[in-house]
Formats: C-alpha cells, structure tokens, sequence
C-alpha cells in the first residue's frame, strides 16, 4: 500500500493535514468522506516522503510523546473515555506532527480499530513496538493504566540515561570542533600571510617551513573541495547505513571499536534488559517479548542475537543458556538472567541488569573521556606549537644573521 498527504477538516471546521495508507487516491478520499470529512486533497507521497526510516517518520520528539501519555494515563485514571481523552489531548498539542498523529489515532479507535491497532498504523519514530505491544498487553488484560505508567516510567529512564551520554561527550565534542577551525583558519589565512612575507624576502626556509606553506597554498583551493567531498560522503554514508547491510557492516565496526565498542555492546544489553522487564511485568509473553524488544534494538547484531534466543526459547530452552549459546551477551549479564529465571523473578532480575550495566557504561565512558580530553589538549598544543615554530624560524634566522653581521 503507497502513503498518500491527506488534508481534511471535520464538521467543526478543524482542518487536518496527516499521513494516510491506501490502496489509491480515490480510496483514500472515498474513506475520509464516508466518515465525514470535507477532503480537501489527496496526494501521494513522493521518494523522500516514504519508507520506514528517515524523512518517512514524522518528527514527534520522544519528550513530547513521553508526555502526552502521561496526560493520557491521567485522564483514563480520572475516568474519561479514551475517545474524549485522544479529543482533549489532540487540541492541547503544540507539535503539529503528535497533533495528527492523536488525530488520526482518534479517528482509527472512533471507526472501530482497537488502541493499539490504530497506534501501529502511525509513522512516528518515538511510536515503537515496544509501546504498542504494551498497549496491545493492557487491552488484553484490561489494564491499560498500569501497562501505559510502566512504558512512561521505562522512557523517562531511557531518556535520563540518554541525556547523561549525551553531556559526557559534548565538551570532547567542542575541542575536536576547535582544533578544526583553528587549524583550517592557520592553514588557510595566517599561513598564506607569512608565505607572502617570505617571498618579498627571498629568504631560504626551512624544511617545516616549505611545507607548511605549500600545506596553505594547497589548502585555499582544495579546503571548499574537501568540505564538498565530506558532504557528499556523509550523505551517502547516511543512505548507505539506512540498508540492511550497511546497518550490519557499521554495526559490525562499532561494536568493533576498542573500549568504546565494549561501552556500546553493554549500552545495547542495558536497554535489552530494561525492555524486556518492562513488557514481561506487562503480561506479555516471554518470546513474544524477546521478539518485541529484539526489534527495538538499534544493533542489528544483538537484535540477530536475542531473536535467535527466542527460538531457542520457543522451543523450550532456558533464555540464559540460550543468549549465553548466541556467545554476544556478557556472562554476568547471563548469569544474573539465570538467577532471575531460576528464582521466578526474571522481570525484576532485568532491572537489576540494565541498572548495573547503566552504571557500568556510565563509569567507563567517564574514565574513557577524561583519557580522551587531555589527549585532545595534548594533540592541539602540538600543531599549534609546530605551526607557530615553523612560520617564525625564519624570522629568527634573520634576526640572528643580521646581529652576526659587522655593523
């Protein structure tokens, strides 16, 4: 089914503009005015609007969705019905994609389609799996409330945990950020200065200093080039990772890394764990929760990795002996699954998982980066020195001569 731009407005005026699936214009428009719209147009969307990933989601940020059903769970537990909640929720949005995204969730539940359902028919990036099956488990169960306050307590975690990686790399961020531009501003404008100086001169440099002028004579002309080909790169790179072997291959080379693919593989098991907990203590069932928190792992190798497990599992096995079999997951992380498993207490067993190696990741990134910030530091006060010593030796050179010479 292709996805068609849809812009409509209900009996009260609202106009709405959404992303719809069908099967063709004229079923999209036919759809939308049985249930009572005014359809303004339907259009389909072209290349860039479609797919899975990248500008085919909408951008909802995962804070404003976070908070929505936080909004959501209090308004059900005050007990209006879900279709006055999505109504009230829809109006009091600021982020136009989440607006269209409740309204066109409003419109799925209001024609017949369960909560869940509905949630899964929408492109979002911040709309899961993981929260839909937990929607789909509360159905079942007749616990939505408490299966909704479990998801939002799990992303404020996520989030909070986010939010601490990402403060611990933002200032090695900003120095390597530094060196660049200082070492292109020496290269490309003070060099080329000093190069002018000694040609009026008609000196003889040094070795350091021939090349750090033909380093800036260079550099004025291929420097945009550069710029242009990283562009370019990066681009396709980003293309390139947006594919099933591109994703595995870039996978395959972080996880790689030395000491920070350590860091990562544990980042990945900690959210593993923390996922899986949160949709156990939901109801769901064990392989059905392996599959759902596989798929919303951002490491294809570890998501291979858990739903391999859930085959095992399938067929009887325990999960520790399973993942340990699949030889990615870290013992201890095994081990204390084991002990879960072996206790009856396997979801809160995952917790204990996912705090321990959020603490671990936590600690070896710090100690990771202040190895890394000094080293920085380190390598800038190099170049700059080198640069400084290389354009005045010369002038030294000259001052030396001209004392030597008899007055």
């Amino acid at each position: 089914m292709a996805e068609y731009l849809v812009k409509v407005a209900d009996e009260r005026g609202t106009v709405v503009e959404r992303t719809e699936a069908g099967a063709s214009t004229a079923e999209v428009r036919d759809r939308f005015s049985q249930m009572g719209y005014h359809v303004f147009y339907v259009k389909e969307r072209g290349l860039l609007g479609g797919g899975e990933s990248g500008l085919g989601r909408r951008r909802i940020k995962l804070e404003d969705f976070v908070l929505f059903n936080q909004q959501f769970v209090t308004l059900i537990r005050a007990g209006l019905p879900i279709l006055t909640s999505l109504d009230l929720l829809q109006k009091r949005q600021r982020s136009v994609g989440l607006q269209n995204v409740i309204a066109n969730v409003r419109d799925r539940v209001k024609n017949g389609e369960s909560l869940s359902h509905a949630f899964s028919a929408q492109r979002a990036k911040a709309i899961t799996k993981i929260y839909t099956t937990s929607i789909m488990a509360g159905e079942k169960s007749g616990n939505l409330e408490e299966v909704l306050t479990r998801f939002i307590g799990f992303q404020r975690i996520a989030l909070s945990f986010r939010k601490k990686l990402v403060s611990s790399l933002v200032y090695p961020a900003l120095l390597i950020l530094a060196i660049i531009t200082m070492f292109t501003f020496l290269i490309t404008y003070v060099v080329p200065q000093f190069g002018a100086l000694y040609e009026s001169l008609h000196v003889a440099l040094p070795a350091s200093t021939s090349f750090l002028l033909a380093l800036g004579k260079g550099a004025r002309v291929y420097v945009p080039v550069a710029f242009a080909t990283v562009a370019i790169v990066v681009l396709l790179a980003m293309r390139w990772k947006n594919t099933v072997s591109g994703a595995a291959q870039i996978d395959r080379f972080r996880l790689a890394l030395p000491v920070f693919g350590n860091i990562y593989e544990k980042y990945q098991v900690a959210a593993f764990a923390r996922m899986l907990s949160t949709l156990l203590a939901g109801g769901i069932p064990l392989v059905q929760a392996l599959e759902t928190s596989a798929s919303s792992l951002t490491s294809p190798t570890l998501a291979n990795t858990v739903l391999d497990a859930s085959v095992s599992v399938r067929e009887g096995r325990p999960l520790a002996r399973s993942l340990e079999e699949e030889g990615r997951f870290p013992e201890l992380a095994v081990e204390m699954i084991e002990v879960g498993e072996g206790t009856g207490a396997l979801p809160a067993m995952l917790n204990s998982v996912a705090e321990f190696f959020e603490e671990d990741v936590q600690t070896a990134l710090t100690a990771a980066l202040s190895l890394i910030e000094p080293a920085i530091l380190i390598v800038m006060g190099l170049v700059v020195a080198f640069v400084l010593i290389s354009l005045y030796l010369p002038i030294f050179s000259i001052g030396a001569a001209g004392q030597m010479s008899p007055g």
